[in-house]
C-alpha cells in the first residue's frame, strides 16, 4: 500500500494509527493530518514528522484515503464541510467515529462515496485493539485491503457482512474492555477483603488477567475447554465457578451486552438525525 492518507482529527485514535503505520515502515510523506487545535498540530508534526494543518482544505488534495477520526457528534458538520472539498478522484472514506452509519455518512458526503465504517476499541491506543469493519458496495477490493492495513496498525481487524452487526461488535469488543476492568476491580476489592494489601491484589489481578488472555490466544482450545481444564473436581476453582453460576453470571453478561447493543442502535439513529 502506497496511498496518501489524510486523518481528519488528530486525537488519540489518529495518533495510534499514525504511530502504528510509521512503526511498520509506512512513509511519513504519505501521511497527513488536520486538527483545529494549533497546539495539537504542532505536537503531531514534532512527534511523527508529518504534515498537520488546522485547515482541512490544506491537505485534502491528492489524498487517496481520508480517515474521519472526529467525535461522533461532530461528524455531520465535518462531512458537510468536506462534501465540496473532496478530491475529484473520489478517495476512500474510513470512519472511526462510533455509531454513525454509512448511509448517513454518504448522505452528508455524497451517495457515491466509498465508505468503510469501523468499530475499534480503546486498546487500539496501545496497538492491542480489536476492530470490526464494514464496507459499502462502492468499496473496491483494493480499498478494502487498504482499510484493513490501516486499522491493523492498531491491532486485530475483522470484517462483518452486514452493517447491523457492528452493533454487536460494539456490545462485545467496543464496550468489552470496561467489562474486564469492572471484573478486575471486583477481584481486587475481594482480594483485599481476604487480607491482601492493595498493591499485591492489584498486581496479581493484572497478571492473572494477562496470563488468562495469553493462554486463550495461544491455545487451540476454546474458552469453555480451558475453563474445564483448570477446574479440578471438588477443588477451590470449582467452588468459585459454582458460586458464579448460582448468581447467574452468564445471564447477567447477556443482559448487559443486550443493553449495550440496544443503546448502540439508539445512538446511531440520534447521530444520524433520525431520532
Amino acid at each position: 500500500m502506497n496511498s496518501t492518507i489524510c486523518f481528519i482529527g488528530a486525537g488519540n485514535m489518529s495518533r495510534s494509527l499514525i504511530g502504528g503505520l510509521i512503526a511498520s515502515g509506512y512513509p511519513t510523506e504519505k501521511l497527513r493530518a488536520t486538527d483545529p487545535n494549533i497546539d495539537t498540530c504542532h505536537d503531531i508534526r514534532q512527534t511523527f514528522a508529518i504534515r498537520c494543518e488546522p485547515d482541512n482544505s490544506a491537505v485534502l488534495n491528492n489524498s487517496d484515503i481520508i480517515v474521519l477520526a472526529v467525535k461522533p457528534q461532530q461528524l455531520q458538520a465535518v462531512c458537510e464541510e468536506l462534501a465540496h472539498k473532496l478530491p475529484t478522484t473520489k478517495p476512500l472514506i474510513i470512519s472511526v467515529a462510533a455509531g454513525v452509519r454509512t448511509t448517513d455518512i454518504q448522505r452528508w458526503l455524497g451517495e457515491d462515496c466509498a465508505v468503510v465504517r469501523t468499530m475499534p476499541n480503546t486498546p487500539a491506543l496501545i496497538q492491542a485493539g480489536a476492530t470490526g469493519l464494514f464496507a459499502t458496495s462502492q468499496v473496491s477490493t483494493a480499498q478494502r485491503n487498504d482499510a484493513e492495513n490501516i486499522l491493523r496498525a492498531a491491532g486485530l481487524t475483522l470484517w462483518v457482512k452486514e452493517e447491523s452487526l457492528l452493533d454487536a461488535v460494539t456490545a462485545l469488543s467496543g464496550s468489552g474492555p470496561a467489562y474486564y476492568f469492572l471484573f478486575m476491580e471486583a477481584m481486587e476489592t475481594a482480594a483485599q477483603k481476604l487480607g491482601l494489601d492493595a498493591k499485591t491484589a492489584h498486581l496479581l489481578t493484572l497478571q492473572t488477567a494477562f496470563g488468562a488472555a495469553k493462554m486463550a490466544l495461544e491455545s487451540p482450545d476454546d474458552c469453555a475447554t480451558l475453563r474445564r481444564k483448570v477446574t479440578s473436581p471438588n477443588g477451590t476453582t470449582e467452588r468459585a465457578i459454582q458460586s458464579f453460576e448460582a448468581d447467574q453470571l452468564a445471564t447477567s453478561v447477556e443482559r448487559a451486552m443486550q443493553a449495550a447493543f440496544d443503546r448502540s442502535q439508539q445512538l446511531a439513529k440520534q447521530l444520524g438525525g433520525q431520532a
